[in-house]
This record gives C-alpha cells, sequence and structure tokens, in this order.
C-alpha cells in the first residue's frame, strides 16, 4: 500500500466514523415524559442502615417557588421536598437562543433534570424527604452581599425538625446544602442523608452535528477514580461503578456543563465518617435516571442536634474552576481513550491562554508548538513524499511502457524504488504516529467550555459555535485541495480524481464543527503546506545543483 492509499484510507475511515456517529450510531432514546407535574418520581435512595422508605408513588409535583438570583445563577427552588427545580447560568447563553441563558436544571417544556435531597431513618419514618413540603421564610431572593442563605423548614416529625439550608455565594457555581436536625423526640435517631440527580434521557440543549458527547452519571472517588455509566447500560442494570466511599462525588454529565454532589470538598473534610457510611447509587427508574450519594450520620440522642453540609456543584466544566471545588472533578472534562494525549494538550492550551488572554490566539500558538515538536516527523515524510513526486514521470512512462503486465510494472518500479533509495512507506509511520495526537487534539478542543462564547478577532465571537460565514471551513478547504497539488499523483485515474474531490467532501463536514476546532486544522494545514513546498523547492534545487555538477 502506498502513502497516498494510506492517506486516503485514513481520511476515509475518519469520515465513515463521523457521519455513522451522526446518523447511525445509537443516541439516547428520548423519554417519553409527560408534563413534570404529571412525572413518575421514584422513592429515595436505598438506606444502608434504615429500612425504612417512603412507600407512596408520589408525583414529582410542583409547589410555591423560591426564586433566587445571584451574579451567575438564577434558581427556582420548590417547597415540595426542597427541590432545586430550575438553574440557569447567566454567564452562558443558550445553545439555541443566545439572548436566553442556558437552562442547566429544569422541569418544564417536557424535561426532568432536577436536584434532590432527604433524609430516611428505620426510627422515624416520617423525616423530610423529597416528597415533603416545606415553609419558606419568603419567596424571592437576591445576592446583595458575598453569600446568601434560603432557610427551608419541614414539618415536625415525631419531635424531630429539621431545616434545610442553601448557601449560594457570589461569582460561584458551587451551592452548600445543608440540613440541621434537632432531635426533640424521646429516642436516639440514626438518620441517612441522601442526595439525588434526577433527570430525563434526552440529549442536552445543543448536542452538536457530528460531535455527539457523553451524556450520563459518573462517579469518583480518591480509590477507584473516574467512573462514568451510560444511560444504556443503567436501562439495562449494568454498569460496573464504585459502590462505597470516603470521599468523592456523584455526578450528571454533559456537554460544556455538569452538575456533582460533592462528598469531600477540596478545602473540607470528607462527610464520610468511615469506609461504610457513604454510598453511591446509579439506577433506571420509570424512565428517569438518578445520581445518588447517601451519608449514614451519627446517632443523635434526645435534645441534641447534627448538622450536615453537601455542596452541590452545578456549572460549566471550566478547568481552572473545577480543580478549586473538588479532587477529580476536572476529570468531567471527559476525553475517552485519548485522555492521555488530550488532558496534557488542554493544559498547554490553558498556559498559552495565560500568555495571550485570547483563546483564539491561543489555539492558533498550540498549532505551532504541535508542528514545531513534530516537526522531524513531518519533514521525514514530505522528504518522502517530495522523493516520489519526482519520480512520478518515471511511474507514468514505466506504466506507458509495460502496458497491462502488471507483475513487471511492479517490479520494474520496485528496482527504481532501491536504485534511488526511496521508501514509498516512509512518509506513512510519520503520519500514523502523529493521529493519536491529532485525535487528542480534536477531544481537548471540543470538551473546552472555555470556547464558548470566547471572541478571537472580527466576527468569531464565539468559538464553540460554527462560523457563521464558513470563512474557515472555506479556507480548510482550500488547502486541502491545495495539498493534493504538493503530493505525488496516484497512478491510478480513480485515486487521482478521489485525491481531487475528497478534500471538499470531506471539508463539508467541518461546516459545523466549533470555530475553533475548524481554526487549528486550517492553521495546520497552512504550516503544512508551507513545510512540504519547502522541502520540494529544496529537492528539486539538489536535484539541479546534482545535474549540473
Amino acid at each position: 500500500m502506498d502513502s497516498k492509499r494510506l492517506i486516503i484510507f485514513i481520511v476515509l475511515s475518519m469520515g465513515i466514523l463521523l457521519l455513522w456517529q451522526e446518523y447511525f450510531a445509537p443516541k439516547p432514546a428520548p423519554q417519553q415524559v409527560a408534563q413534570t407535574q404529571t412525572a413518575s418520581q421514584p422513592d429515595a435512595p436505598a438506606s444502608h442502615t434504615a429500612s425504612a422508605q417512603p412507600a407512596d408513588a408520589a408525583k414529582l409535583t410542583a409547589g410555591q417557588r423560591i426564586r433566587v438570583s445571584t451574579d451567575v445563577i438564577k434558581a427556582e427552588i420548590d417547597t415540595v421536598g426542597g427541590d432545586l427545580r430550575q438553574l440557569d447560568l447567566l454567564k452562558h447563553d443558550s445553545a439555541t437562543d443566545a439572548k436566553k441563558p442556558f437552562e442547566l436544571l429544569t422541569d418544564k417544556n417536557g424535561r426532568v433534570y432536577v436536584a434532590q435531597t432527604g433524609l430516611v431513618a428505620a426510627s422515624n419514618p416520617a423525616l423530610p424527604t423529597h416528597k415533603t413540603v416545606y415553609t419558606a421564610e419568603q419567596s424571592s431572593y437576591t445576592l446583595n452581599g458575598d453569600s446568601l442563605q434560603v432557610k427551608l423548614t419541614a414539618p415536625a416529625a415525631n419531635g424531630v425538625q429539621v431545616v434545610k439550608t442553601y448557601t449560594f455565594k457570589k461569582g460561584s457555581y458551587d451551592i452548600g446544602v445543608r440540613f440541621d436536625i434537632h432531635n426533640g423526640g424521646s429516642t436516639p435517631l440514626a438518620p441517612t442523608a441522601y442526595y439525588r440527580l434526577l433527570r430525563d434521557g434526552q440529549a442536552p440543549e445543543g448536542e452538536g452535528r457530528f460531535a455527539h458527547t457523553f451524556t450520563g452519571p459518573a462517579v469518583y472517588t480518591s480509590d477507584n477514580k473516574f467512573q462514568k455509566v451510560s444511560f444504556d447500560d443503567l436501562a439495562k442494570g449494568k454498569g460496573d461503578y464504585a459502590k462505597n466511599a470516603t470521599d468523592g462525588w456523584v455526578g450528571m454529565l454533559q456537554h460544556y456543563f455538569m452538575t456533582a454532589w460533592v462528598l469531600k470538598p477540596l478545602d473540607a473534610a470528607s462527610v464520610c465518617k468511615d469506609d461504610k457510611s457513604c454510598h453511591f447509587e446509579l439506577k433506571d427508574s420509570n424512565g428517569l435516571y438518578s445520581a445518588a450519594a447517601t451519608v449514614d450520620l451519627k446517632t443523635i440522642n434526645p435534645g441534641q442536634t447534627a448538622s450536615i453540609t453537601v455542596p452541590l456543584y452545578a456549572g460549566p466544566e471550566d478547568y481552572s474552576v473545577l480543580t478549586k471545588v473538588a479532587d477529580g472533578l476536572e476529570y468531567s472534562k471527559d476525553y475517552g481513550w485519548v485522555h492521555i494525549f488530550a488532558s496534557p494538550l488542554f493544559w498547554l492550551l490553558t498556559k498559552l491562554h495565560g500568555l495571550v488572554q485570547n483563546w483564539g490566539w491561543a489555539i492558533v500558538l498550540l498549532t505551532l508548538t504541535v508542528k514545531a515538536i513534530f516537526y522531524p516527523l513531518t519533514a521525514a515524510s514530505y522528504r518522502s513524499m517530495a522523493k516520489m513526486k519526482a519520480l512520478a514521470p518515471r511511474l507514468e512512462r514505466m506504466k506507458e511502457q509495460y502496458g497491462d503486465d502488471r507483475m513487471k510494472f511492479q517490479q520494474a518500479v520496485m528496482e527504481m524504488y532501491k536504485s534511488e533509495k526511496v521508501n514509498p512507506l516512509g512518509g506513512c509511520l510519520p503520519m500514523l504516529i502523529q493521529i493519536p495526537v491529532f485525535i487528542g487534539l480534536y477531544w481537548a478542543l471540543l470538551a473546552s467550555v472555555e470556547l464558548r462564547q470566547a471572541p478571537w478577532i472580527l466576527w468569531y465571537t464565539d468559538l464553540a459555535r460554527p462560523d457563521p460565514y464558513y470563512v474557515l471551513p472555506v479556507i480548510m478547504a482550500a488547502t486541502m485541495f491545495l495539498q493534493t497539488f504538493l503530493n505525488p499523483p496516484p497512478t491510478d485515474p480513480m485515486q487521482a480524481k478521489m485525491m481531487k474531490i475528497m478534500p471538499v467532501a470531506f471539508s463539508a463536514m467541518f461546516f459545523f464543527f466549533p470555530a475553533g476546532l475548524v481554526l487549528y486544522y486550517a492553521v495546520n494545514n497552512i504550516l503544512s503546506i508551507a513545510q512540504q513546498w519547502y522541502i520540494n523547492k529544496s529537492i528539486e534545487n539538489s536535484k539541479k545543483v546534482a545535474l549540473q555538477s
């Protein structure tokens, strides 16, 4: 197989893979959720110390809404369960309407994605769950200082009084959720607190063409590290993940954004008192998927009060933010099997951004850096191609000379390669070595919420959206087409035609790619053309000098 056939094979394989992923690959089936007010609501996660469970099949009903506004979010808390039912991210616009904020949590328009909490105990089945109706001090709150507290009071349960408090902080997507439990009864109380994210299986807003990223639950512990489970696996009762934990988090991931209950914040101790007190549970229940953590509290004697705070992170997968919230939260930027390549490349991208303070120019500098690192490999590949191109006229004459005698033609070609010291596969190996890195760069840029609403120059105000005027995709198509003239032409006429058509066909997909991704590939192609042109000219000049001497 010569280098041109290898190139055709690689490019067509990537094209087929992307087309399959877009049009044929199985996608999470949208759940047939009726209006939120009538969606079936699963019971609380199983308590590992209490046998009592909420037995009624209550619905996800709507009570009074408490509205909360900060500088970065708008939230709605329902008095039923004290659930966080609506969360809009004010610093991120909607993928479908740039004039609206991004809607992360919601129970409207047939969607379900909410955060729920509750308490269960064998000795007191009347403790407040996500079905209990709380009372609130007021119906709306606005953050004016550095923090804001929203207190919800549950009805007394056999002498036990519970207050749930949300704490919102300025400039933060980290929401504190605290239970204050006062045991005014006559018997000891050993409650279990649960923290759950409940959502449907519909694709998130703005799921890109040719860019289907993971949507679903994930857990992280210091012992078992990052583990994710697809909705399909949950529906089938499959999926391996850590069930017991002493730290870590459980969350729901989607492209650019995530939610997570954090058992051990970066600057605080774990809420787990031992290796048997915290548990994770992922499941499919009545067409809704849940990711939950349960925490067994110490026994609260009569007259005593206990408190537990578990933060909820609900916001963008911004590396600089995630690394300040909890260990392992940065793994939500899921690069799959190319993590070993994508992670250091993204780290380098952030460092370059720190120098130029512009994500577009950081991508250009990243492209230059990667190109410089791979210069020896690409130079060897281009020298091999340049030598093959110089031999193209002789190949054509040999083809005419031997006609239909393919065996003699191939023998003569191999003799020519041997005498000219040319390896027809010499340009292939360097290219193959670079492929994992290029794929890693693809995923590093694709998963970067930092590029969302990030300007570059002119009309490029959001590098995570496609180029509105298709200038970069056209430049990329033109550079791919130009490269075909710098490479040795295939001896097969059909291959020659394919090499002319393929750049246009393949580049069509990039019309739907984020502008930041296309910027990388366009700059890379321009640099490749310059390098290949220079090497071709150098070889031509050296041959001329050799003929003259």
